[in-house]
């Protein structure tokens, strides 16, 4: 187990290594390959009518005439190690993690991903609970009573779940709930935790419920289908003949060898929810990484798309981890070594 886990991360580290080359080198190097000059590049950085002492100072703040792998060698320092950041006269030291500084607003980007995390943890782990409980036990009761009128109606509804776009059913919710019934508040209304509890959780009733829509629709799919299959193995009937109760039947057999190929799912799900729910959150005016991340990219804040790529490869990683070591706790068949 501990040599598994030792191969797992060191694998993750040069996952993590290869995908920030690869953005890297998609925003660095991709426009020299296109013809841009780096004098090109610096004005996008400097503002509508940039002047040639400002260009002169970007590039030399950025290290633009550095090959690229000069520039990425040194990004990569910079979380390491930490990095010093050149501001006229005065040197800044940016302490490891170092991510660098916002174009825009100047501020450590490491600083700001941490400040909009909160919200996006938030969103997505309500909604993670929401979708797999519900997309469960819907799975379940559908494969049990297959053909039923509730397996028809249920699959259904979890074709609508997967076929409807995000948007709709949070701009829909948001009319009937919000700005109709003012059951819940609206969109832009999101309350940290520590603020309010209260009006954290009224705040993000409504997107939790429409991520999870989502969500739950195809997990209802797998369960079902799953259960379909595992309840036609041998040591199901092997379990029945012994005279065990069916509930034990199938939580504890059944369930159990379904649920290998849902967490494989959701270590994907949760990892690129946990690296910010774009549309989710542009919809309810939540302000977490999602938004941020669409912000920076139409603004061309380089540093902070590199952080949130970063931070969502990252949870990727970790999550799928988390579920390869859980793969031997739900089914005792998996041995890792």
């Amino acid at each position: 187990m501990f040599a598994y886990i030792v191969r797992r991360l060191i694998g993750a580290v040069l996952m993590l290594l290869l995908v920030s080359l690869v953005t890297f080198g998609i925003f660095f190097w991709l426009p020299k390959l296109a013809g841009q000059t780096t004098d090109q590049i610096a004005a996008g950085y400097v503002g509508k009518a940039p002047t040639k002492e400002a260009i002169q100072d970007t590039k030399e703040r950025l290290g633009l005439d550095d090959p690229v792998l000069v520039q990425y060698g040194n990004y990569v320092k910079g979380i390491a190690v930490g990095r010093d950041f050149e501001a006229g006269p005065v040197t800044d030291h940016c302490p490891a993690p170092c991510l660098g500084y916002s174009f825009r607003s100047s501020q450590p980007v490491l600083e700001t991903l941490v400040d909009r995390a909160p919200a996006t943890a938030s969103l997505a782990a309500g909604a993670a609970v929401i979708w797999l409980t519900g997309g469960i036990t819907v799975g379940v009761i559908s494969a049990l009573r297959r053909g039923s009128l509730w397996d028809r109606a249920t699959m259904v509804i979890a074709l609508s779940g997967v076929s409807l776009p995000i948007y709709f059913t949070g701009m829909v919710s948001l009319q009937l709930f919000s700005y109709s019934v003012e059951i819940f508040p609206g969109g832009g209304q999101y309350t940290a935790i520590t603020a309010d509890p209260v009006k954290w959780f009224q705040a993000l009733v409504l997107p939790w419920v429409t991520l999870a829509f989502l969500y739950a629709a195809m997990y209802a799919r797998l369960t079902r289908a799953g259960m379909l299959e595992t309840m036609n193995e041998d040591y199901i009937r092997t379990a029945r003949a012994k005279g065990l109760p069916e509930r034990t039947v199938v939580t504890k057999h059944a369930l159990r060898a379904s649920l290998t190929p849902i967490m494989t799912v959701f270590g994907l799900d949760l990892g690129l929810l946990l690296g910010g729910a774009v549309l989710t959150e542009s919809t309810f005016g939540i302000p977490g990484l999602g938004r941020l991340a669409i912000d920076s990219i139409r603004s061309g804040d380089l540093p902070m798309v590199l952080g949130v790529t970063l931070l969502t490869s990252a949870s990727i990683v970790i999550i799928n981890l988390i579920v390869d070591l859980l793969y031997a706790v739900v089914d005792p068949r998996v041995r890792l070594g």
